[in-house]
């Protein structure tokens, strides 16, 4: 029985993807940067449609079809305030969610000029990681404090 399975298995080889695809659940991911500048305060964004009692958290937003997440990050910092930054380490890789998976990368910022993107975001602030929002994300607040070299 296992070696027909596995005959047949080789046979449709041309069209394996498309079926583990059909097969196996479909996921959105969460991509986050924790950007810091040169005097290592963390970036924080006052986010417009996120609950009033955690509306700071990282530059955050969710990767493109086809799209590598490194570059996610690059993005939608761009897209959300005008820098640019250069990822470095992944410091999470999350799963267990219903529809999603979450990843978060180190980054630095490199450039840009600070202007906010005003239909996602209220504000946004350079800070120094002992002295943070009270309305911070807890899972951000936690990145923020595993810093890991970049």
């Amino acid at each position: 029985m296992y070696r027909i399975v596995a005959r047949l298995w080789r046979m449709v080889r041309p069209w394996q993807w498309r079926i583990m695809w059909l097969a196996h659940a479909k996921f959105t991911v969460g991509v986050t940067g924790v950007v810091r500048d040169r005097q290592g305060r963390v970036l924080l964004l006052r986010h417009r449609m996120w609950p009033r009692d955690r509306c700071w958290g990282l530059p955050t937003g969710h990767a493109a079809r086809g799209e590598d997440f490194p570059g996610t990050v690059v993005r939608e910092v761009k897209e959300e305030t005008g820098l640019d930054v250069v990822t470095g380490q992944l410091v999470m890789l999350n799963s267990g969610f219903r529809l999603r998976v979450e990843v978060a990368y180190e980054a630095e910022l490199t450039g840009g000029t600070l202007k906010i993107d005003s239909f996602e975001i209220l504000e946004a602030g350079w800070f120094d990681p002992d002295a943070l929002p009270e309305a911070l994300m807890p899972v951000h607040r936690e990145l923020i404090h595993r810093r890991v070299a970049v």
